[in-house]
């Protein structure tokens, strides 16, 4: 019986067996849980932001036993510390000094929030929270940065001497922005034009955002242009548009000098016209002023013999052939001077 026991496990390596697996899931099972919002935390530029972190611990502890470390998550550089009771920042990246805290009275409470101030561009990113009470835990949020952009502003390029079929490039201009806005170019009707722009970016030194959009259209009188711009994380929409009137289209120069040019003809038309009328007209007088002569000497002779009738005549045709052309001319060419009397 002694060798058989010999060869048995002892009770309590058999105790020992079963019991580690337990162990080893209570160990895991004590590991801290560490709550971080699911969704990105958005942050004003030049405000500040609160990047949430929470714990939950079984019982009451020390706040001298507890570790607070906040860090980068791709870069692994320092954010902010705490551990030992007190702010834990010689080891911080120069960009984040005077700029973190925690919030110290909520720490027993299981807050581990950091608060950021005079948020920049650059502060975009991932960051992890470490919690350790004895046991510990991580996790990690994504902070986004937003800036509002100024409001649009539409220029029209060339602004004068423009013709109908003219291409016009419009310029829609909007600065200090972040991220990159949406365009969005309508007509009048609200046709979407957005295929025929073309959009530039540049950052200035703070890392905000110029838009430059230039939209190409095909000039029509009396159309209306509009330019909006949308912040994808504010949701904020800047608008402005512009409208080309019959002001602003020049009269076409080809059609300018062919107007002109048909002017001087009809000027010079009738000019000459007036010089042919009133030669035809001191003519006419002369012939009459001849013709009433010959009827005068006639009468002379004819009165000798009693005869007066055809002097009347003449005379009568003397005065009514002037005044008949000087009738024609005022309806025809009221600008031209006539004068009854030169006819007599």
């Amino acid at each position: 019986m002694k060798k058989l026991s010999r060869g048995l496990n002892p009770p309590w390596k058999t105790m020992l067996s079963l019991l580690l697996p337990v162990m080893l899931a209570v160990q895991a099972m004590a590991v801290m849980e560490v709550r971080v919002p699911e969704q990105p935390v958005v942050a004003l530029h030049g405000g500040d932001a609160t990047l949430n972190c929470s714990f939950s611990h079984a019982g009451p502890f020390n706040l001298s036993d507890m570790s607070v470390f906040w860090q980068l998550t791709d870069t692994k550089r320092h954010v902010h510390g705490y551990w030992e009771g007190h702010d834990q920042l010689a080891d911080q990246a120069d960009r984040f000094a005077n700029r973190t805290s925690l919030f110290p009275a909520q720490l027993g409470l299981g807050n581990a929030s950091l608060l950021l101030s005079r948020v920049v561009v650059a502060d975009e990113g991932s960051y992890t929270c470490f919690v350790r009470v004895q046991d510990y835990g991580s996790a990690a949020l994504l902070l986004q940065v937003a800036a509002p952009y100024s409001k649009p502003v539409v220029t029209l390029e060339p602004e004068s001497n423009l013709r109908p079929g003219d291409e016009v490039a419009l310029t829609c201009v909007a600065y200090g922005g972040f991220p990159e806005a949406g365009v969005i170019w309508q007509d009048g009707g609200g046709r979407n034009l957005t295929d025929n722009i073309t959009t530039s970016v540049v950052a200035n030194e703070e890392g905000l955002f110029s838009m430059t959009s230039v939209l190409t259209v095909v000039l029509e009188p009396n159309s209306t242009y509009s330019c909006r711009l949308i912040n994808p994380l504010l949701g904020e929409e800047g608008y402005a548009f512009v409208t080309i009137t019959g002001q602003n289209i020049a009269f076409p120069p080809v059609a300018l000098w062919v107007t002109v040019g048909l002017a001087v003809c009809l000027l010079v038309l009738l000019i000459a016209l007036a010089a042919v009328c009133r030669r035809k007209i001191k003519e006419s007088c002369e012939e009459a002023r001849r013709e009433a002569e010959e009827a005068k000497e006639l009468e002379e002779e004819e009165s000798k013999t009693g005869v007066g009738g055809r002097a009347a005549g003449g005379r009568r045709a003397c005065r009514v052939i002037p005044v008949h052309l000087s009738i024609n001319l005022e309806n025809v060419f009221s600008s031209v001077p006539y004068r009854m009397s030169k006819a007599r």
